[in-house]
């Protein structure tokens, strides 16, 4: 069904569901066919039963099945909604085929809509691909932060990513440059993580007791001096804000890093001096993913090179890291 997205429908409209959208709940379906449609009206049509499935009432658990025929009531959006029209844009593509589609996300731009953000790299990408029946996210980045980013193009697809990664069969690497004097080649850090938001709306993370299990290994690829090292972590588990709440509450902040880095550090990194040149962006970049490819069942890998302004910090320090952008077959 295309999405109701920045118009009002004045009569109820009837949905026949495909086998890629059966599956799901008939909540978190309606969230997305009506967007801009705020949640709490989504919710209220459910209970009032407005929204019927086979001429049925149904409550919001209600996980649809292929040819199941819903009614969608008359709905209004949120004028606000056509405030922002996505401009379509397509990022380079690391891997793409009918199930799933691989982007190289630049740094500085989020990866959807929402927090003052008008739209992100799912927006801009149906908007660039208006014929694509379904694309959706598989997992997230923050805004900061560069390099790999998986989209589903079948739901079945999602729904197998979601499940590897909640079974912690997937392998995702990430290239992080910090300050300080790294010692262990190899070392495990297993903090709790309590996410929370500011009264101004900002999402932070903090380390503590009672918070969300977290487990990031690091390996140190290469030391600059005693003053920064450039690290792999390999993510254990999938946190927000995890890799830099480890690295900063463990005395290693990243480069660049504006919520939890060392901003008097950063500050001086924008400027080139005899010894380095400049860093002006978080230097965490999202490099490698292994995962089974959710239709042929064989493993992939893909890597993502690292970009352009990293590469010319790591060489002026006197360092390179080789990463090549491909697909390959996991070892």
């Amino acid at each position: 069904m295309k999405d109701l997205e920045r118009i009002s429908t004045p009569q109820a409209q009837f949905v026949t569901i495909t086998d890629e959208e059966a599956g799901q709940r008939i909540d978190n379906y309606l969230l997305r066919v009506c967007k801009g449609v705020p949640k709490s009206h989504i919710y209220r049509i459910l209970r009032s039963g407005e929204v019927r499935v086979n001429k049925g009432r149904i409550d919001q658990l209600y996980r649809l099945a292929s040819g199941d025929v819903v009614r969608i009531p008359p709905v209004r959006v949120a004028e606000k909604a056509t405030s922002a029209v996505a401009p379509g844009a397509e990022f380079p593509i690391l891997f793409e085929d009918a199930h799933l589609l691989i982007v190289d996300k630049p740094a500085g731009v989020a990866v959807h809509g929402g927090s003052g953000v008008s739209y992100g790299v799912i927006e801009q990408l149906r908007a660039a691909r208006p014929d694509a029946k379904f694309l959706e996210l598989v997992h997230r980045l923050d805004r900061e932060t560069s390099g790999l980013l998986l989209l589903a193009k079948k739901r079945s697809a999602l729904t197998n990513l979601h499940e590897q990664m909640r079974d912690g069969v997937t392998d995702k690497r990430y290239l992080a440059m910090v300050a300080g004097d790294w010692k262990n080649k190899r070392q495990h850090v297993k903090l709790p993580l309590h996410k929370y938001t500011t009264p101004d709306g900002e999402r932070r993370v903090v380390v503590q007791a009672g918070g969300q299990e977290s487990h990031t290994v690091f390996t140190l690829l290469r030391k600059f001096a005693d003053q920064f090292a450039l690290l792999e972590a390999e993510l254990k588990t999938g946190r927000t804000h995890q890799i830099r709440v480890h690295l900063a509450s463990s005395g290693f902040p990243i480069l660049g890093d504006e919520k939890y880095g060392d901003f008097a550090l950063n500050k001086q990194l924008q400027k080139a001096t005899a010894a380095r040149g400049p860093l002006k962006r978080m230097f965490l970049h999202a490099h490698k993913i292994t995962f089974t490819h959710p239709d042929t069942g064989k493993p992939v890998t893909v890597s993502a090179p690292l970009p352009a302004e990293c590469e010319r910090f790591l060489v002026s320090l006197g360092g390179a890291v080789q990463t090549e952008s491909k697909k390959e077959p996991a070892a």
